[in-house]
């Protein structure tokens, strides 16, 4: 009978054993683990890029009456109202036409609008800077273009009056129309 009580401790002594090489092993496990985590971890690379407002170009400052008008309105940072006129007709590809665009004073945002032909994407005017409360009402093309009817884009830049960097576009469609 005393065989008995020295298989149990030593099948216990046996069980303690392998519960303790079982936990090193995790913790190894958890250490290499960890180690290796830090080891290959990279940090990203902070890229600085954005573009910028370009100059003034066919902008003109709005009457006494329209800023009047708009300074009645509160100015909400959150919110851009793009005002364009959805047909420009010019009587030739060389002529100024009837280009409508305006940066109302109520969206802060000074803006650029570019516009391109949706066929082939080219780009065929640039407006410049416009800050609010200027607007363009007759310009010419950048690009001269035969006569004929062109589907384009226009794309508002909206850019931080702080800082002058993008903050985001909008766009709009607008039918270029060439007489002759």
């Amino acid at each position: 009978m005393t065989e008995q009580p020295i298989k149990t401790q030593e099948v216990e002594e046996k069980k303690r054993k392998k519960y303790w090489l079982i936990v090193l092993l995790l913790a190894a496990l958890l250490a290499g683990g960890t180690y290796y985590y830090f080891l290959t971890r990279s940090t990203p690379m902070q890229v600085v890029s954005g573009d910028y407002l370009p100059d003034v170009k066919d902008a003109q400052k709005m009457s006494d009456k329209e800023l009047k008008a708009a300074e009645q309105e509160v100015v909400d940072a959150s919110k851009f109202n793009m005002v364009i006129k959805s047909q420009a007709v010019f009587e030739s590809g060389e002529s100024t036409g009837s280009l409508y665009i305006q940066n109302p004073v109520v969206n802060g945002y000074p803006i650029n609008v570019v516009i391109h032909l949706d066929e082939t994407d080219e780009e065929v005017y640039n407006s410049g800077a416009m800050s609010p409360g200027f607007e363009i009402s007759g310009a010419k093309l950048d690009k001269i273009l035969a006569m004929g009817d062109y589907p384009a884009t226009a794309t508002f830049n909206i850019y931080d009056p702080e800082t002058n960097e993008k903050r985001g576009q909008v766009q709009a469609g607008i039918a270029i129309q060439i007489n002759s």
